[in-house]
């Protein structure tokens, strides 16, 4: 199997690619989880979007999600964004961006961009994360294109709660096809990287798959088919610490749960086996999620006091 710096031969003139998923891939974190913070600081997110995060956190984390839980998670999310501005969300990301992505950015994906880069490959992110989020960052990492998620927004400028376009599995593989016959780029010559079952299609599509960081499902994929697999484990930052201003409120790291595991706390709601196997975790996990509730709720009285009054976002019902 070829390694990242060789180039084998190309038909014509088409050029070779890198795709890369973004979320657990190049960076270490869901990406709207890691802009948690941010928000809630702005006063985006509630206390009670914490809270119900949190917990959809917890239940992502131990029960997993198939594709038809995804899909329904992330129409849940979209509800929870409408009436957002997505000028304010926009400016929030840009300013947020290096404190946010600098700590947690693999080495091992930067330097694979590397590898790719000197064998003349174009580089580009792949992701189901809104634009919002991967525009700016794949312009940080200084990539040749991405293909983000969309939402709708209305004529004043705020989220609808519909996507317009939405960069998830085989959608992914639409995106990059419409890409290749823009750039000349010769898929079954090019690599593609991801931890997800959910990206197999994209996988599927380029010439040289791997799965990193796989997720179980992926795992067995990659097994199957015979497909390369890396561990990314060393996240680093791309430039030196800068000194903070001020310190973050002890709620921010907690609320980072908020963007991307909201709309899980929902749907377990309506599912009765995910609240059976809930039951299941135990002593443990429950006294671990009971413990962090009473960090959050003893340590950020005020900060949560002056989101809610900031926000015009509020969960309904």
């Amino acid at each position: 199997m070829a390694s990242a710096g060789e180039r084998p031969p190309l038909s014509s003139d088409l050029v070779e690619a890198a795709f890369f998923d973004l979320d657990k891939t190049v960076i270490a974190k869901a990406s709207v989880v890691a802009f948690g913070t941010p928000l809630y600081r702005e006063g985006l997110i509630s206390r009670r979007t914490i809270l119900r995060g949190l917990w959809g956190q917890l239940v992502y984390l131990h029960l997993g999600a198939d594709e038809t839980k995804i899909a329904r998670m992330r129409t849940s999310v979209l509800a929870l964004t409408k009436g957002w501005d997505q000028a304010r969300v926009r400016a929030i990301v840009e300013e947020a961006l290096e404190a946010v992505v600098q700590p947690i950015i693999y080495a091992e994906a930067l330097e694979l961009m590397a590898a790719h880069r000197a064998a003349g490959r174009l580089i580009v992110i792949v992701s189901a994360s809104p634009e919002e989020i991967v525009l700016p960052l794949a312009r940080y990492l200084n990539t040749d294109a991405a293909i983000a998620s969309r939402a709708e927004i209305d004529a004043e400028g705020r989220y609808t709660g519909q996507m317009a376009f939405d960069a998830f599995g085989a959608a992914k593989v639409e995106a990059m096809s419409r890409l290749a016959r823009e750039r000349g780029i010769d898929l079954t010559a090019s690599w593609g990287y991801s931890d997800s079952a959910t990206d197999v299609p994209m996988l599927e599509a380029v010439g040289h798959p791997v799965a990193v960081n796989a997720d179980r499902e992926l795992a067995r994929a990659a097994t199957e088919r015979g497909w390369e697999r890396r561990d990314f484990t060393r996240p680093v930052r791309l430039r030196p610490r800068r000194p903070r201003l001020a310190p973050v409120a002890a709620a921010g790291a907690a609320v980072a749960v908020a963007g991307g595991g909201a709309a899980a706390w929902w749907y377990t709601r309506q599912d009765p086996e995910a609240r059976a196997r809930l039951a299941g975790w135990g002593r443990v996990g429950l006294a671990r999620a009971q413990s962090t509730l009473s960090f959050l709720a003893a340590t950020t009285p005020r900060a949560t006091r002056m989101a809610r009054r900031r926000s015009f976002f509020m969960l309904a019902g």
